[in-house]
């Protein structure tokens, strides 16, 4: 099976988009991180789901767990405030590498590997877009779809009759 099989549509944010609303989708529809398009629709980062907690935790809890211990109901279901007025931009680590991107043909195990090494919970499949005859200029890429890794590892369970 090809990575293009294997890619499914999946909800896509850019560096602009509001940042509750990325996590209201992330909640909704139980998704491991969202995939971060540039303004060209180009694959250029992953939000994880634990990313977007660590943003809703104070620093000072972060630093020391056993103060969360100190904070009663009442200010914890306050915490998502943390999100207004943000953006998806704001919420990502300033370390945070580029997605992993499989090329469309690459195989389920070219895949699993590259998911693997890049301890990611999601892979970006696209394709180089062909340049114009006359451009000099690469044209980028076409976003096929995303492999997450839940849906990759229900495919090779069944592939190998252990589904």
């Amino acid at each position: 099976m090809r990575a293009r099989d294997l890619a499914v549509e999946y909800e896509l944010v850019s560096f602009d988009s509001d940042a509750m609303d990325a996590a209201r989708l992330m909640a909704e529809h139980k998704l491991p991180g969202l995939l971060v398009l540039d303004e060209r629709g180009e694959p250029k980062a992953i939000l994880p789901a634990s990313q977007m907690i660590k943003v809703l935790v104070p620093a000072y809890v972060i630093e020391d767990p056993t103060l969360a211990a100190v904070v009663d109901e009442k200010h914890a279901d306050r915490l998502c405030h943390a999100l207004a007025g943000r953006s998806v931009g704001d919420c990502l680590s300033s370390k945070a590498p580029p997605p992993p991107i499989a090329d469309p043909d690459d195989t389920a195990l070219e895949v699993a590997a590259l998911m693997a090494q890049a301890h990611s919970p999601l892979v970006a499949v696209a394709e180089k877009a062909k340049a114009g005859p006359r451009s000099r200029e690469q044209g980028g890429m076409r976003l096929v779809g995303v492999i997450t890794a839940s849906h990759l590892l229900h495919e090779l369970l069944g592939a190998s009759g252990a589904g």
